[in-house]
């Protein structure tokens, strides 16, 4: 590549204009950075992955910018996916975001042009070169942070036996990427008379098998069948017999009962001491909510504990008649390991059949595959670790072997938006060299640290969610970046607050 060729627009370069991405232009707006959005609006998975039912699982007043509050933050509904647009929006005009993103800009190759090693971090600075298919040019940047996220783009399909995919199925199949871009009415007549089977049981699967049980109302309207593989706890609101349900997880007091990575002595002494208080806490939720939700008389009772699905970020919160409708028989369960496609439906390994005119898959999305499309060799082999499959980032930002480069919103916690904020934060700090990273070998360490935490505590832990020690990690980044995370005046008051990581001083 000819690198005169090169037009070097900014120091930064952000791939996309989601939730992430308009968090680290924000952050980094100084040095005018240029973001590029590959569809034509913002608001990435909320404008692509949004169902016309998709809610958002926690109150607006959970869910925003430190510096730009809802206007309406008191409202204890949950907003709807055009309400978390419309606040984004506001928030990209509030701060003139809106300039920096280049929409309809679809990044497909990135190459590192620097001349040095991979390993060399701190080296002196190397450019990033994205290339743009409607322009045929390259746009070359200092830094590049990818924005990109796990979810939407690139569907995750299940594998089946020769001849017995999709292609033997003469009705009609399609992901749930492909239904969010149906409007009401589309959507309606998909289902509308239809028999219906939804692959998946998580948010997405419950939210779209409810919308068609909606829309089989009456005598004449098929039952939904949900094909469930892997079961997972579900909530039906965040109250435990009558108690708010921050309380056992999202202060530092109930922290205590949680291992971390880095903890003192007394701390993992306290923590072993107190792990039986662990155990306890997840019966007494597992405990309100079979009380609460049929999970039994549906077979659907997950057998892991609730703290694995608590760790992994796999909460989900069940609407309100989800269960009604299951009760009229628009909605029914059929437990499965292994099925495939034949002519008329579904085959299942207990040789049982499933009939139905559509096949939706809501089987998630294959993030990391959006990744190894557009990074160069040989970052792409760098982006699992060999022993976990988990992409090993400092701080959830910082891949320690990937130079001028950072990754933003591809952990996860109870609070997605507070994580990407908070990171932005910490990078544009080490972009303007307010400190400095530590030895790529104490990186690792640390990465490897939180990797072994996580595997010991769910089995789930390759979704990279770092729940359970969310408000000791974002202590770390303060300390790292020099700010003070606790309100010396009032610790009682702090140790009892919901979503400990807000307590925090900004200076």
């Amino acid at each position: 590549m000819d690198r005169q060729s090169n037009l070097i627009v900014s120091k930064i370069g952000i791939i996309g204009a989601g939730v992430s991405g308009l968090a680290v232009a924000k952050q980094l707006s100084s040095y005018s950075p240029v973001v590029f959005e590959a569809s034509d609006s913002i608001g990435g998975v909320w404008k692509s992955c949004s169902y016309n039912s998709t809610k958002l699982q926690s109150p607006r007043g959970d869910y925003e910018f430190t510096d730009f509050p809802w206007p309406n933050r008191d409202d204890p509904s949950f907003p709807s996916y055009i309400e978390i647009l419309d606040y984004l929006k506001s928030y990209a005009e509030h701060f003139d975001l809106m300039k920096y993103v280049m929409f309809s800009s679809k990044v497909v190759e990135v190459r590192f042009v620097g001349g040095r090693e991979p390993a060399d971090f701190r080296g002196e600075p190397g450019e990033y070169g994205s290339l743009l298919p409607w322009t045929a040019g390259w746009y070359a940047f200092e830094f590049l942070v990818v924005c990109t996220g796990k979810y939407g783009d690139i569907p995750k399909i299940p594998e089946f036996p020769h001849k017995k995919g999709p292609e033997a199925f003469e009705g009609k199949v399609m992901h749930s990427i492909d239904y969010c871009k149906l409007d009401k009415e589309a959507a309606t007549q998909l289902h509308k008379g239809k028999k219906v089977a939804v692959i998946g049981f998580k948010k997405s699967a419950i939210d779209l098998a409810l919308e068609c049980a909606e829309a089989n109302q009456g005598p004449e309207g098929k039952p939904c069948t949900m094909v469930v593989r892997t079961l997972h706890w579900t909530v039906p609101h965040y109250w435990v017999w009558g108690l708010p349900f921050f309380l056992f997880f999202s202060t530092r007091s109930s922290q205590f009962i949680h291992e971390s990575p880095n903890q003192s002595l007394l701390r993992a002494m306290l923590c072993l001491l107190l792990s039986p208080m662990r155990r306890v806490v997840s019966k007494f939720i597992e405990s309100y909510l079979l009380h609460k939700l049929p999970l039994q008389k549906y077979g659907l009772k997950p057998d892991h504990p609730f703290i694995e699905d608590y760790a992994s970020c796999q909460m989900a919160i069940m609407p309100d008649n989800f269960f009604s409708e299951a009760d009229k028989g628009k909605i029914v369960f059929k437990r499965a390991s292994n099925w495939w496609f034949n002519k008329e439906g579904l085959e299942f390994e207990d040789k049982t059949k499933v009939e139905a005119d559509v096949v939706i898959f809501a089987t998630g999305f294959d993030g990391k595959r959006k990744l190894k499309d557009i990074l160069p060799d040989p970052f792409c082999s760098l982006l699992e670790d060999a022993h976990s499959g988990v992409m090993p980032l400092y701080r959830g930002t910082v891949h320690p072997l990937i130079p001028n480069m950072a990754f933003v919103g591809f952990i996860e916690s109870v609070a997605n938006l507070h994580t990407s904020e908070l990171r932005s934060i910490w990078l544009a700090r080490l972009i303007d060299n307010k400190f400095k990273l530590p030895t790529i070998d104490r990186m690792l360490e640390q990465v490897s640290k939180e990797i072994e935490v996580a595997k010991r505590t769910t089995r789930f832990y390759k979704r990279h969610c770092i729940s359970t020690f969310s408000i000791n990690h974002s202590d770390e980044i303060c300390e790292e970046m020099g700010w003070s995370s606790w309100r010396k005046n009032n610790v009682l008051a702090e140790a009892f607050s919901p979503y400990g990581s807000r307590d925090y001083e900004l200076k």
